[in-house]
């Protein structure tokens, strides 16, 4: 068994307007913009990250804003739900925000005795604030919500799977042990782990196939500490079969992926070296950071990419 995930690291998704991802995340669910870069292997698309003051790995979700992308289909084989933590109390202040801000579908519910707050993103994307008690995480409140509601990070994200017992079985090999079951949704949880430390998979074996698009998740990332525990864990899982990239520099952490049986596509990134390696924290996700390769085309880029709100 690898002994060393710590929980989610970021997730990624795909959208469809790149000012309105902004405004959504930094203004309508009052995370910081930490990062302002590139998709590395398309450089005419934004990578926007979100997260708290710093980007704490188990706090980052990020986007590339693909513009008038096709909406994606909802369906089994993919992240189907975001989930953030929030503090126990708060989630009537949500419900009137999103309410007031426009968000379409939300409701409240119940799931593993937690109060939640379901809602959809701006393309349609599954989002839920589920109410944490003994979240000490401090949470990022420059957007001017007050901390005593404050998101503070991850607490997980629902998988969709036709049939869940081979990526029961892969999570169970990653460390996360199964907690308990309600309708056709398991729990597993990640002991120990950075707070973003719960996956549920949801059995629906009649639905068809997503497809993926704007609203879509790309891929879900898990967290290890550095490059070495990073091999050690690439070592395990192709010791049992998988197949796994080489590792991938993504500037502000090390990264290698492979396809899950339920096919979703799984990363796994450093901690190291975070998203103040070229810029103050004090300034994060102000300017537009470009990986090197692409610096001799910055004044093309750049005039490719919509201005974002700061």
């Amino acid at each position: 068994m690898i002994k060393d995930i710590k929980g989610l690291h970021h997730i990624t998704s795909m959208a469809s307007d790149a000012r309105q991802n902004n405004t959504f995340f930094t203004d309508t669910l009052g995370l910081r913009r930490v990062k302002k870069t590139v998709n590395f292997d398309d450089p005419n698309v934004y990578h926007l990250y979100y997260g708290d003051e710093a980007g704490t790995p188990g706090t980052v979700m990020t986007y590339f804003p693909f513009p008038d992308v096709m909406r994606g289909r909802s369906g089994v084989g993919e992240v189907s739900e975001t989930q953030f933590a929030v503090p126990k109390g708060s989630l009537s202040f949500w419900q009137d925000r999103m309410t007031s801000k426009g968000a379409d579908n939300v409701r409240a519910d119940t799931l593993f005795g937690a109060k939640s707050l379901r809602f959809n993103g701006p393309d349609g994307e599954g989002f839920a604030l589920i109410e944490a008690g003994d979240d000490a995480r401090k949470a990022w409140t420059g957007a001017g919500i007050a901390d005593s509601v404050a998101i503070r990070g991850f607490s997980g994200a629902k998988f969709r799977l036709h049939e869940t017992g081979a990526t029961a079985e892969l999570l169970g090999f990653m460390g996360y042990q199964r907690a308990e079951t309600e309708g056709n949704v398991t729990r597993f949880v990640m002991p120990g782990g950075n707070g973003a430390d719960t996956i549920d998979l949801e059995a629906l074996p009649q639905t068809p196939y997503a497809r993926q698009g704007a609203g879509s998740v790309h891929h879900i990332a898990f967290a290890v500490e550095n490059r070495a525990k990073q091999l050690e864990v690439r070592k395990f899982l192709m010791d049992t079969g998988y197949q796994v990239t080489p590792v991938i520099d993504r500037d502000y952490f090390w990264a290698i992926y492979f396809r899950t049986p339920g096919g979703v596509l799984f990363e796994i990134a450093t901690n190291e070296p975070g998203f103040d390696r070229d810029e103050d924290t004090a300034h994060l996700g102000e300017v537009l950071k470009l990986p090197a390769r692409y610096e001799p085309y910055r004044d093309q880029i750049e005039a490719g990419l919509t201005p974002l709100a700061a």
